[in-house]
């Protein structure tokens, strides 16, 4: 993953999809498979990272929404 490219959730899960394929198709050798687990590892946190950040915002909102209703 290029550090330098800021990536969408849509665009990491995308990636994150071909790097399973990959090492599932088990043609790799041990360093190109390790190279891309580690890529996929950072990938799954930052979607979790960006899940849980909506989650939040999701959250704020319908307590900010529940808050106007009273």
């Amino acid at each position: 993953m290029a550090e330098e490219k800021k990536l969408t959730y849509e665009e990491a899960m995308i990636r994150l999809e071909a790097i399973v394929k990959s090492l599932e198709q088990d043609t790799l050798n041990l360093e190109d498979s390790l190279k891309l687990f580690e890529e996929g590892t950072k990938l799954a946190g930052f979607c979790n990272k960006t899940l849980d950040e909506a989650e939040l915002k999701i959250t704020s909102l319908n307590d900010a929404s529940e808050g106007d209703a009273e």
